[in-house]
């Protein structure tokens, strides 16, 4: 899809630190409240939520609180599910450097996020199991929200006017020609499942294993090349707060973006997803696990529901914000905004090129270990197991200082096999 914004509309880019200026100064506005409601019925037990509506990046700062949300949809088990709910925001926040200001936080955490969706990955392999999930997660720190995700698991905004947008990447390979080329470039073949006598039916699948996803977490079996590296999306809401909508594929396979948005605009977040659960119920009966989580977002001076969602006619419109229909070259870039009606886009990247997402420069302020791996977070000797973007194998001590991220021989060798240089099975599964 394309943006649904023409260029006359856009205005001048902003540095983040002017939007959380803004946001600190007040401009109007304090921290916003956020309320949140989760439903869902099981067809196979195999979605897991998780909801933490009071973390603190600085422990007893009630100034550094912020929440996460995140759906996770289990295929061939319940395993991947589960590891990921308990383990994935416990990586992600190892990854974030400590001592930060919010606005080095949030410049920080699109990172963060790849190397804790990439950590959690190698962590269940090595368990041996081959089970895989999908997982969208969802960090809400005031007006901002930056989203990522792998696999089909969705993550919608609903703000003023009824517009809404869409910050998630479906991963499926039946959808995306991007990834359908990345598969097979790396190694896997795409097709779709063959019968006897050749006909071929259903959506498609990447073999060996069958997945109709090209990115998850987990999935031993079936190969690198599915990899976990998330598409991440930051956005700033407007002050007039908004609602997320983050669901499995259980709901999106019956609804729309804009038909789920619709259908629960004006209700409390708790009663909200229940009914958008039974929206899709109704729509296409229990075909599949069906979870919803409602977040939202509402301006100090309300109490309920953002005052921006109650239905108006006509002005209903889908903004997709997929990164799909625009190089790498024109996002991926922090520190900048593009207004987007009424929200500010601070940041998207979708690549799954390890080397891109990593960067070169951590934050200025970081003061990290000089040799800790940039996925794992171990510390690591000098020159012993690390790689980093401008070197391409373990080697002795470099006469110029280093130039890009750390990665410790076991990560490296993960990121050579989701690129199809090499397998990576014998050290993941042990």
């Amino acid at each position: 899809m394309a943006l649904a914004a023409s260029e006359g509309n856009l205005s001048p880019a902003l540095p983040l630190a002017t939007l959380i200026g803004r946001e600190l100064r007040g401009d109007g506005t304090e921290r916003p409240h956020v309320r949140y409601g989760h439903s869902g019925f099981a067809k196979r037990g195999e979605d897991y939520f998780l909801v933490k509506p009071d973390c603190l990046r600085v422990p007893g700062d009630p100034s550094s609180s912020f929440s996460v949300f995140a759906v996770f949809d289990g295929h061939n088990g319940v395993s991947a599910a589960v590891f990921s709910k308990e383990k994935l925001l416990e990586h992600v926040m190892s990854a974030v450097p400590q001592g930060i200001s919010r606005e080095d936080w949030l410049q920080a955490l699109p990172r963060a996020l790849v190397a804790g969706f990439v950590k959690t990955d190698i962590d269940f392999q090595r368990k041996g199991e081959t089970s895989g999930t999908t997982a969208t997660l969802v960090v809400v720190d005031g007006f901002m929200v930056t989203v990522a995700s792998v696999g089909d698991s969705r993550c919608i905004l609903d703000t003023q006017g009824g517009e809404v947008s869409l910050l998630t990447v479906d991963h499926r390979l039946e959808e995306n020609a991007e990834e359908r080329e990345r598969v097979t470039a790396s190694g896997g073949e795409v097709s779709r499942l063959n019968l006897c006598g050749g006909q071929e039916v259903g959506p498609l699948r990447c073999w060996p294993g069958g997945l109709c996803l090209s990115r998850s977490i987990g999935d031993t079996d079936v190969g690198e090349f599915i990899v976990p590296i998330p598409h991440v999306k930051q956005v700033k809401l407007p002050n007039t707060g908004g609602r997320l909508i983050i669901a499995s594929d259980g709901i999106w396979d019956a609804l729309s973006s804009e038909i789920a948005a619709q259908a629960c605009r004006g209700l409390p977040a708790e009663l909200a997803a229940k009914l958008v659960v039974k929206q899709a119920l109704k729509t296409s009966g229990l075909k599949d696990d069906t979870t919803c989580v409602v977040v939202d977002i509402i301006p100090s001076d309300h109490c309920s529901t953002p005052p921006a969602l109650s239905p108006k006619k006509n002005q209903n419109k889908l903004r997709s914000l997929i990164f799909g229909r625009r190089s790498h070259s024109s996002v991926g870039k922090l520190s900048k905004s593009a207004s987007l009606g009424s929200v500010e886009e601070i940041f998207e990247e979708g690549s799954a090129m390890l080397e891109e997402r990593l960067g070169r420069n951590f934050p200025s302020k970081a003061n990290l270990p000089p040799f800790r791996c940039a996925i794992c977070q171990m510390d690591q000797e000098p020159f012993e197991g690390l790689m980093t973007d401008n070197v391409g194998d373990c080697c002795s001590a470099p006469s110029t200082p280093w130039g890009g991220p750390y990665l410790c021989s076991d990560c490296r060798k993960k990121k050579d096999a989701m690129e199809g240089k090499r397998s990576n099975r014998s050290t993941t599964c042990r």
